[in-house]
């Protein structure tokens, strides 16, 4: 019995032994003709390999973020097919293609400059290129005891080019309002459908933007799962303005989740929004959600953090079903992408 125990156990480590042996050997043969990389895909279409994932998407990230000029009127690029990624193991003799990657991203990418338009009374005047010229208006009108100075604000803008802008004198002359004196409409205003407020009940629609980014004091999380399309302060043809939200692309009925927890103002149809859900989360905040087919909270509702509070659709002035998410802090709409997405 114990004859047979002794070679069952020689037999046990001679198997342990080879199936090391073999393990290593296959371990050994592929590392000498295989090297992990990662398989690069857009749009679903396999584009190339890239051996470094992180600083590939860095170097998209940081064009996205800054572009290729070196100009401060530079906001970000936007586009619409970022790549995604999938390890993989890959013959040492096929080489990664980084650089023809990184040129498809660029030939899909538009780019947006920044320009700052100068208010009165909630009204788009004029157009000048930088904060520092837009302030210059403000101050100088204070210091001039300007009329309507206290009517007077500025708000970032982003635009694909650059046209129509004027110096801060020619601004400041057109805006100072003596107390018998009016002042005409800017007429170096962009074309467009021209620009409407409106503040009925309980929310406020104002065009009213900042490239800034507000301490909100609350942690959000993502409504839906999708695909931006259409970021914060871009223009398009069905906008009287620049964007003041996010949009997320999402098949029509999918669930919409509260960023936060807080109190719905508003649940009901508002006009370009077309059906819409804003909830307050005190102290100023609050999240937009439009273009909703369905709104399952009223007005008044207590809602938690991720509860279902509408789905998605395409209500209002849309052009496919998505989310439009806006983050406001007191009444002024900043980039959702600052704190969520």
């Amino acid at each position: 019995m114990l004859k047979k125990v002794m070679i069952h156990t020689r037999r046990s480590i001679k198997f342990i032994v080879l199936f090391m042996i073999s393990t290593f050997l296959i371990i050994s043969t592929i590392a000498l003709l295989y090297k992990p990389t990662y398989s690069v895909f857009m749009n679903g279409e396999q584009v190339g390999y890239t051996e470094n994932k992180a600083e590939l998407q860095q170097k998209i990230n940081t064009y996205i973020e800054n572009g290729e000029e070196e100009s401060k009127s530079v906001a970000f690029v936007q586009v619409a097919n970022l790549p995604n990624y999938k390890l993989c193991l890959l013959k040492k003799d096929v080489v990664a293609n980084d650089e023809e990657i990184f040129g498809q991203v660029k030939e899909q990418g538009v780019t947006y400059y920044r320009y700052y338009a100068i208010l009165d009374n909630q009204e788009e005047k004029f157009y000048v290129s930088s904060f520092e010229e837009a302030e210059k208006v403000v101050n100088s009108l204070k210091e001039k005891n300007s009329s309507n100075i206290e009517h007077i604000s500025i708000v970032e803008k982003y635009e694909q080019k650059l046209e129509g802008l004027i110096t801060s004198e020619e601004a400041i002359s057109k805006l100072y309002k003596e107390t018998d004196k009016t002042v005409t409409v800017a007429q170096n205003k962009p074309k467009s459908k021209g620009t409407k407020y409106e503040a009925t009940g309980n929310v406020n629609t104002a065009l009213t933007t900042s490239g800034g980014k507000a301490n909100i004091g609350v942690a959000l999380i993502r409504p839906i799962a999708g695909t931006i399309t259409s970021r914060f302060g871009v223009r398009s043809s069905i906008r009287v303005s620049s964007h003041t939200g996010l949009d997320i692309a999402a098949s029509t009925g999918t669930p919409i989740a509260a960023a936060a927890s807080g109190t719905v103002t508003f649940s009901g149809y508002k006009g370009s929004y077309g059906n819409m859900i804003v909830i307050s989360h005190g102290n100023g905040v609050q999240t937009y959600y439009g273009h909703c087919s369905k709104l399952y909270v009223s007005a008044g509702t207590q809602v938690s953090q991720g509860q279902s509070i509408a789905a998605v659709g395409s209500t209002g002035n849309s052009t496919g079903p998505h989310l439009h998410l806006e983050v406001r802090l007191n009444g002024v709409a900043y980039n959702p992408q600052n704190y969520v997405y």
